[in-house]
């Protein structure tokens, strides 16, 4: 009898996304892995800057409340708390008797806007990560892509095969970096600009607060009101 000797056909190459990721050069590989980094942590930037804006959209509610000293135990928390404070404490402060109460008025919105521009410094952490993200990463991507297009056309060259399909999956592989690149760009330059537009009005919106604010507790009749509310 004759023995047949079945011959193991070669396997067909991977062309998904994860095939030519995991085929691809390893500085490419690398470039990949920083930019999904940056991608996570742009969007955990993103979730968490949402959720900032929408408490600091009520504290700012609660601000105008105080405006009229009218501010509810809930109110004297955060932002608010921040700066009713800030006003009470440069309130305490020994001063010349003969100050007009223009002079009270501008020491106390000093302090509070001083105490205004802390609370927004804080909330503003991450916003330098995300627009470096957003103009680095496309350029980060478009690396990787020259990187491994360069390794493509050296292997063409060694084969001596300019087929497509010799060509085309190196390319794929090098053009995922850009994608991935742009990937992690839009959305970090879409929350910057968002959130950066988001706070300026916050701030004209708690600026004119405070003015109101400095003016009600200058009254010595009602400072002792906005007074109470901080405590």
């Amino acid at each position: 009898m004759e023995q047949t000797i079945s011959i193991p056909t070669p396997a067909a190459p991977d062309f998904s996304i994860y095939g030519l990721v995991m085929h691809s050069d390893p500085v490419v590989k690398g470039v990949l892995v920083l930019l999904l980094l940056a991608s996570v942590a742009c969007w955990a930037i993103i979730i968490e800057k949402t959720f900032r804006l929408m408490v600091l959209k009520r504290q700012l509610r609660w601000l105008r409340e105080a405006e009229s000293g009218q501010g509810s135990p809930r109110s004297t928390k955060g932002l608010v708390r921040a700066i009713l404070l800030a006003a009470a404490e440069e309130a305490k402060e020994p001063h010349a008797r003969d100050e007009s109460r223009l002079e009270l008025r501008a020491r106390l919105e000093q302090a509070m806007r001083g105490a205004l521009k802390t609370e927004f410094q804080r909330i503003e952490v991450g916003l330098p990560f995300l627009a470096t993200v957003g103009s680095a990463a496309p350029f980060v991507g478009l690396f990787g892509t020259v990187w491994g297009i360069v390794n493509s056309f050296t292997s063409i060259a060694q084969q001596k095969d300019t087929s497509l399909a010799v060509v085309a999956p190196g390319i794929a592989e090098a053009l995922i970096a850009t994608a991935l690149g742009l990937a992690a760009a839009i959305p970090a330059v879409v929350a910057y600009n968002q959130v950066a537009v988001s706070l300026g009005r916050a701030s004209a919106k708690a600026n004119a607060s405070i003015a109101e604010i400095a003016k009600q507790l200058s009254r010595p009749q009602t400072r002792p009101v906005l007074q109470s509310a901080a405590e």
